[in-house]
């Protein structure tokens, strides 16, 4: 739904939009909220954050058009404001536009260039969340994402949409490769440093190809997130596509004896997603918590080598797409019960 904040004195504004648009707010597609002069809008703004985009007009009483536009864009900066304005306000668009207003409109107002306008509107402002999202999920700035990092890029409001936590369903997949330590204890560093980033990079590719991201590395093993559409069932096949290629790989050394081997936990459920760390340190990870993904790093830990673990109670409405093996209960941390528990050994479909 988007939401538009209207400001006008003119009441009979507030009539003919709700009649021109009933269609569209009957159907949840747009939320219109009314305002008679800047003050009021601007208290409105306050009391909803979400609102997607202002129309005002310029000649108000109390506070006027221009002087709502300089506020909003020292607040709201994201906000995008469109001008109703005659025809004779030259002047006054010119202003309007050099304090950010996104476009203008004319008096009387023609209804369908009002909604061509909204919609371009509405378009970019979708364009703007896209990339804040891109932004907050992309691994180069959650290693850097800090106040000081943020407050160069000179953006209250980025800063604010950035440091935004929020609840998700998501599927979390741990997968750690066994027994690299051996490698770790007995090569050289460059050696044991080189090698396990060509492992990551296996991993990565498999996990982007199903279309979920690396949230960190943690030692010898890397935590995956899947959101969206299907997000388990992509969890699991690229949990199988990393299992498979990672068997593939040679023995690395006979006099340690070490053939890369990973076990995996993967589990779905609704997680808290944010950055979390230390404000002092200035050291801060985008991430998620929750027990979903803490029972996800406990299958991993319960996981022997090769083996992809799940609960069976995830895994039931699956059983049409994968193949599982029973391995029965085990106990958990903060579980009071044991939980049930299967592996997946390989993709139907």
């Amino acid at each position: 739904m988007v939401k538009i904040l209207v400001v006008d004195d003119e009441a009979d504004l507030e009539i003919l939009i709700k009649q021109k648009f009933r269609k569209r707010i009957r159907e949840g597609e747009m939320e219109f909220s009314f305002a008679l002069n800047g003050r009021i809008a601007l208290e409105l703004l306050e009391e909803n954050p979400d609102i997607d985009l202002i129309l005002s007009d310029i000649n108000m009483p109390e506070m006027d058009g221009l002087t709502l536009l300089s506020k909003v864009k020292e607040k709201h900066s994201l906000l995008k404001t469109v001008i109703i304005s005659a025809y004779g306000d030259m002047e006054n668009i010119r202003t309007a536009m050099n304090l950010g207003a996104f476009d203008f409109i004319t008096k009387p107002v023609d209804f369908r260039d009002l909604e061509i306008t909204l919609e371009k509107t509405i378009q970019y402002r979708n364009q703007i969340k896209s990339t804040l999202k891109a932004l907050r999920e992309n691994n180069i700035l959650k290693m850097y994402v800090d106040e000081t990092v943020l407050n160069f890029m000179g953006n209250k409001e980025l800063e604010s949409s950035l440091m935004e936590n929020e609840v998700i369903e998501a599927s979390v997949a741990f997968i750690d490769l066994v027994a690299f330590t051996k490698i770790s204890e007995n090569e050289e560093p460059n050696i044991v440093v080189g090698l396990l980033n060509d492992y990551f990079d296996l991993m990565v590719k498999e996990i982007i190809e199903e279309a979920g991201s690396v949230d960190k590395f943690i030692g010898d093993a890397v935590m995956a997130v899947f959101q969206g559409e299907n997000h388990f069932s992509r969890a699991l096949r690229a949990s199988l596509a990393i299992r498979s290629k990672i068997n593939e790989m040679p023995v690395f050394s006979e006099e340690n004896n070490f053939k890369p081997q990973v076990s995996i936990g993967v589990n779905p459920g609704e997680m808290v997603s944010g950055n979390i760390g230390s404000k002092s340190l200035r050291r801060l990870d985008y991430t998620v918590i929750g027990d979903a993904v803490n029972v996800a790093a406990r299958l991993q830990t319960a996981a022997k080598p090769g083996e992809i673990l799940v609960l069976e109670k995830n895994a039931a409405p699956y059983m049409t797409e994968f193949s599982f093996r029973e391995i029965g209960e085990i106990k958990m941390k903060n579980k009071t019960h044991p939980v049930k528990v299967l592996e997946v050994v390989s993709s139907i479909k």
